[in-house]
């Protein structure tokens, strides 16, 4: 799969594949956020899709590169993109992970293991899979199931969305 893999120029946001939802397929606003290194070097992109109109975002979905400080969470702690969405929505209450359950899953003819978690807040969506890259996928959605139609959408985006102006 032609997204599993480092890229060989540098560009100038992050050097591997991101994957996620191509904006023109999203019907909100689409916003995007670059984790930076203290070298320069990206450890991680977050996509925030907002479909409510402002009101705050239905999903986000991060990319995080081995490495990444924004991997390491203690146990019980929610993912950064569960974080990010919770305080995109102004959300200040403690929400912790209680149990996790591995689902296989079929991205075209390719076979995922999907680690959904099951958070103490109801409302948050949230699976994590790891790309052969060793980049991190998450997806945390307010309010909405994530469904097995979700992998059907995920392509890595252009380069060009991510290069400074």
């Amino acid at each position: 799969m032609s997204f599993l893999r480092r890229r060989s120029a540098t560009p100038a946001g992050p050097d591997f594949d991101v994957l996620a939802m191509d904006p023109g397929d999203w019907p909100g606003n689409l916003g995007a956020g670059l984790l930076p290194a203290p070298d320069g070097s990206c450890q991680g992109v977050f996509l925030r899709y907002d479909l409510f109109g402002g009101r705050g975002p239905a999903m986000i979905i991060g990319n995080l590169p081995e490495g990444s400080p924004a991997r390491d969470v203690a146990e019980g702690e929610v993912p950064f993109e569960v974080a990010q969405l919770l305080l995109a929505l102004e959300n200040d209450e403690e929400v912790t992970v209680v149990g996790s359950e591995d689902i296989p899953v079929m991205q075209g003819d390719n076979l995922l293991i999907v680690r959904r978690l099951k958070l103490s807040e109801g409302r948050i969506s949230c699976v994590q899979f790891d790309r052969s890259d060793g980049v991190l996928v998450t997806i945390a959605a307010w309010d909405r199931p994530i469904t097995d139609d979700l992998y059907a959408l995920l392509k890595p985006l252009p380069a060009e969305l991510f290069q400074q102006g």
